[in-house]
């Protein structure tokens, strides 16, 4: 097990109700206030009349940007630093997903940097910097922004979609009945883009790591456990609540806990889809992860012991390791199959016309001569063709 430094400094206010909270959240940062939210959902489920209601009865000046993009793009972030400079923001109060959220960091980041060009600021954003505070109240059980300092960011123009680190939220709002209205689509890719993110991390060469393959395995079999149960009762207040709550803690670094790091590589071959397609983030990597399983075990089988665990202790499988690896990837290719989402490129009208130039970018920005499995971007075509 490998040293680690952990320090989350994200207030979460986890349950129903929570929003009553909302104005003591904001209120020691100041009056004026940047809203920010995307596409309008939250006006159809009354969130956005409530928060109006809490913020004009409290004496805030709202300013607003609306519709912040599925992957959002860097010319909202442009326009959103532009309002926060001429109205004078105090705070930023991101009310969506994981999108608006990301949005909103960048937003809070680009106030304060020294420079003409934010997509420069995308491309050297490395750790956490100074930044506007930032409230979120969340909707979507998903990419975990509301409990971590990454933000993803699209640039349609040059087909890149970069994470980079901005800053931590200072308090999230989690109240599972905002996802209750949540579309089945969304909800399985939502699902997917949770179990992801402890796939990137639970394939790792550190085989001694118990509390983090402990966790891992415990919100991978929440997951699967509750999206069928969410798919099917959407207002199914225990299931959502789960969902919200493994959601936060996948991405937050708490399952990688003293764990030899690994590239992410499925994020970094998803973002280069939604450069080039824009995707939803979570089907892309439903569709990518169990192509790169088979594609990584089968150049290094050393990696079979790792892939028979989390069939037995995941998947609930039983049997000798190299027949239970490659059952285990089965078995997730069909759970995600009957989730709903598409599971090859083809159906979202995807073809391979892009993929040797997508390759060598993700070899050029993820190293993933350092990843679990080493990859170079000859690997990364066939692992995309594989995806057809």
């Amino acid at each position: 097990m490998l040293n680690f430094v952990h320090d989350i400094p994200t207030k979460l206010l986890f349950g129903k109700g929570q929003i009553e909270n909302l104005a003591e959240a904001l209120k020691p940062y100041g009056k004026n206030v940047l809203v920010t939210y995307g596409g309008g959902s939250i006006k159809r489920i009354g969130l956005y009349q409530k928060v109006m209601e809490i913020l004009k009865e409290n004496s805030f000046c709202v300013t607003e940007l609306k519709g912040i993009e599925p992957n959002p793009r860097i010319e909202s972030v442009t326009v959103g630093v532009k309002l926060c400079k001429d109205h004078k923001i105090d705070v930023i109060l991101a009310v969506g997903g994981g999108s608006t959220i990301d949005c909103s960091k960048a937003i809070a980041a680009g106030v304060f940097y020294e420079g003409e060009d934010l997509w420069q600021m995308v491309l050297t954003a490395k750790e956490e910097r100074k930044a506007l505070p930032l409230v979120d109240i969340l909707t979507l059980s998903a990419t975990g922004s509301e409990f971590d300092s990454g933000a993803v960011i699209s640039n349609m123009k040059t087909h890149e979609k970069l994470g980079g680190s901005y800053t931590y939220p200072a308090v999230s709002i989690c109240d599972p009945t905002y996802t209750f209205t949540v579309s089945p689509y969304q909800t399985a890719a939502g699902s997917a883009d949770i179990m992801s993110h402890i796939f990137e991390g639970y394939f790792s060469r550190t085989e001694d790591s118990d509390l983090s393959d402990g966790i891992a395995e415990s919100i991978l079999k929440s997951v699967m456990k509750n999206t069928p149960i969410a798919l099917k009762e959407p207002e199914n207040y225990s299931a959502r609540a789960n969902l919200m709550a493994c959601a936060s803690v996948a991405c937050s670094g708490i399952p990688e806990y003293g764990k030899q790091g690994t590239g992410w590589p499925c994020h970094g071959m998803e973002h280069e889809l939604s450069a080039y397609y824009d995707i939803t983030h979570g089907v892309g990597l439903a569709i990518l992860t169990p192509r790169w399983m088979r594609y990584i075990l089968k150049k290094d089988p050393s990696v079979t012991g790792r892939f028979a665990k989390f069939a037995r202790n995941v998947m609930g499988l039983e049997g000798k390791d190299d027949a239970l690896a490659k059952e285990g990837i089965d078995k997730l290719e069909a759970y995600f199959r009957s989730t709903g989402i598409p599971m090859n490129l083809k159906e979202l009208q995807i073809g391979e016309e892009h993929f040797e130039d997508m390759a060598k970018h993700v070899d050029k920005m993820r190293s993933l001569k350092n990843a679990y499995v080493p990859l170079t971007a000859q690997d990364i075509v066939e692992i995309y063709r594989a995806c057809l």
